[in-house]
This record gives structure tokens, sequence and C-alpha cells, in this order.
């Protein structure tokens, strides 16, 4: 029974850790479904989180905080979607860039403010997402297993990871159940026919980008504001380039993508925990080899275990509307 709390805890880690994984994932799916292909989600995570921190330092509102992440990253899809969609130009190169200008440009601003490299203050309780005890969770902990699969796994996470949760199927809903999702698919697979159907391929990308900037949004303030309290520079970690690695392992699907990303943040959190644990005829193994366990697997799982991954056909290629 200890060993099954244990697992049970380390899962709920996991679970937190896999929050800023599954919206960053799901933004990308909802990105490349649309033919827009966005590996600035890395940068926009961190423009995301500075902006949250920042508006949550000046005013000690959690909610303000989230209101200014979410604008500051739909306004950097907006670029990129100009970029990608207007001007037609290299989405690869566009996305690379803005990974490196919010990369540098979140810690040029960060120390201009506060001077402290680039790292917001420590943020009080009332300017961030507290965990939320469920009813009758400590009472009911107590009872084996399923108390304890209520206390750790279901109860005592914050609001921005309850939404995480719900964005799944409401993302599965959307794509395959409503006129909306039928034409995104259709634009990323084959925007000639939609044009010729006369419905804007452009507008449809336009607006698959702005919902990929409203869930990466969510993905940055939750680093700043959920699991951290506060900003700091290159706090996202490779977290973007892990989500797209899993958006690729899912094969461009909503409950596969969210299994992966359940799947890496476990990974971080069994890292986290073996930390300084001597295994038997091993001794202690190296933080450095722990800490990398996630990317190896990102790795491993690319290199063909995951069969062939095939992206929506238009993925990438701007459309030039036929005269």
């Amino acid at each position: 029974m200890e060993l099954f709390d244990t697992f049970i805890q380390i899962f709920g880690s996991g679970i937190r850790l896999g929050v800023p994984l599954i919206l960053a994932c799901l933004a990308g799916l909802w990105s490349e479904r649309s033919g827009v292909v966005d590996i600035g989600l890395e940068g926009k995570m961190l423009t995301g989180a500075f902006a949250g921190a920042a508006f949550a330092t000046f005013t000690g509102s959690a909610w303000i905080g989230l209101l200014a992440g979410v604008t500051a990253t739909v306004v950097a899809s907006l670029i990129h979607g100009y970029a990608s969609i207007d001007q037609r130009a290299n989405q690869i190169v566009s996305g690379t860039a803005i990974n490196m200008v919010a990369d540098g440009l979140t810690a040029l601003i960060g120390n201009a403010i506060w001077s402290q490299g680039g790292r917001t203050p420590q943020l009080s309780d009332t300017a961030l997402f507290n965990a939320i005890t469920l009813p009758f969770a400590e009472s009911f902990g107590a009872v084996p297993i399923v108390g304890s699969i209520y206390r750790h796994l279901i109860s005592g996470h914050d609001i921005v990871t309850y939404a995480a949760f719900a964005l799944v199927p409401l993302t599965y809903w959307a794509l395959y159940s409503t006129r909306f999702g039928l034409r995104l698919r259709a634009v990323g697979e084959n925007p000639a026919a939609v044009d010729t159907a006369g419905i804007s391929v452009r507008g449809l990308r336009y607006s698959a980008v702005i919902i990929c900037g409203v869930l990466v949004g969510l993905s940055g303030v939750y680093l700043s504001l959920a699991q951290a309290a506060f900003f700091q520079p290159h706090m996202s970690a490779g977290k973007g380039f892990i989500a797209l690695a899993a958006l690729v392992f899912a094969k461009w699907r909503p409950w596969p993508a969210l299994a992966t990303c359940l799947l890496f943040g476990f990974l971080d959190a069994l890292a986290t925990r073996l930390q300084g644990v001597e295994l038997p005829a091993i001794g202690a193994i190296p933080v450095q080899a722990i800490q990398s366990l996630p990317y190896i697997l990102t790795v491993v799982l690319l290199a063909g275990f995951i069969g062939k991954a095939i992206p929506p056909r238009a993925s990438g290629i701007p459309y030039v509307k036929e005269r």
C-alpha cells in the first residue's frame, strides 16, 4: 500500500508537470491542423509566462496576469500568422525567430525593470493560481486506494490544470463534431478544395492561429503563476519543443496527445523523485542523467517507435489563391 501511495503521489506530480505540455501540445495541434507549422511554441510560452508574472506583480491579481499572458501570446501568434499566411514566409524561420526574440527580450525587459537578472519578484499567494481542495478530499483520503486517488490525483490542483484536462475533450469535439472543425481540418489537407467551396482559407488559418495563441498563453501563465511563483529566463526549459514532439508522437490527435504529455510529465516527476536515491549495485544516479530522461525519451520515441507519422498534407505550405 505504501508503494501504491508513492506511485500515486509521483503521478500526481506528473500531472502538474504535464499541464504546460498538454496546453502547448493542443496549441500546436490547432495550428498544424490548419496547415500552419508553429515551432515558436517555446518562445510563446516564455512570452506568456513573462507577461503573466509581470502584470500579476504590478496588480496583485492572477486573473489580470492570465489575461495579459494570453493577450501577449495571441499577439505573437498573429505576428507568426501574418508572416506565414499573408506574406507566405517560411514558417520554420518565422517560428525560430519568435523563439529567439522571446528568449532574449523577456530577460532583457525583466532585468531592465527589476534588476534581478531577468527574474521577476516573488509573487504573493493572491497573485497565484492556488491548489483547489475538492469536497471531502481530506476525510475521504483515508480510504485505501480510491481515497488516495481522489486526494492526490483528482483533488489538489489549480484551475488551469482542470481547464487543461477539460480542453482535451473540447478540442476533440470541436475538431471532429463541428462544421468549423471539419473545415479547419480540410484546410490543413486541401486548402484549394476549401477555397473552391467559397470558404476563406485565410480566415480559418487565422482562427487556428488565434486559438493556438490562447492555449499556449495558458501554458506559459501556468509556468509562472501556478507551477512557480515568479518568472525567470529560460524557465520553459524546452517544454515547447517537447510538446511538438508529443504532437508528432500522438499523430496530431487530441487524446493520444494527452496520454503522451502525461507520460512525459510522469517521467519528469520520476526523475525528480530519483535524485539522490541510492540504487542497489549502482549507487546514486547522477542528477544530470535523471534530468535528461524526458529528453532521451523524446529522441527514442521519434526515432521510430511511433510508426509513420504523417502530418496534414498542406502543413507548412503557404496557400496561393488561384486567379
